[in-house]
């Protein structure tokens, strides 16, 4: 099984290599980014518009891990279409976890508190607590 396996793995590296230098242009596109060069601003349409859009909860969590990915904190108005998107397809846990993912994003917590400030009418109106909330420390 071992042997398969790396022979497979093998087969497959060289066929990379292959490929890659019998195409250069298409290997380059092919490995950038879906959306390069975007701003902080077209990065919140996005997302906002992802979440509004979302069906179901694999959607939701697939758009949260492609969001969560990037190396920055989404804006509250992103944070707030995936809480939206989390009670509307009535997935309470993952509305939670989506703070949690802004709490490990986040520099410091005087920049977590913000964003909890910020969305705590939101909060309220969608009945959504935080782990913190949940699960105090004695």
């Amino acid at each position: 099984m071992r042997t398969r396996l790396l022979a497979t793995s093998l087969r497959a590296a060289a066929a990379s290599r292959a490929h890659s230098s019998a195409h250069p242009a298409l290997a380059r596109f092919a490995s950038g980014h879906a959306h390069p060069q975007e701003t902080f601003e077209q990065f919140t349409e996005r997302y906002v518009a992802f979440f509004q859009e979302a069906e179901d909860l694999f959607e939701v969590q697939r758009g949260l891990n492609n969001c969560f990915a990037h190396d920055l904190v989404p804006a509250p108005a992103v944070v707030e279409a995936a809480l939206r998107a989390a009670r509307r397809v009535d997935d309470y846990a993952t509305a939670v976890r989506i703070f949690e993912g802004v709490r490990e994003k986040v520099e410091n917590k005087t920049q977590y508190q913000a964003y909890l400030d910020e969305l705590r009418g939101v909060r309220e109106e969608l009945g959504v607590e935080t782990k913190e909330e949940l699960f105090p420390e004695p």
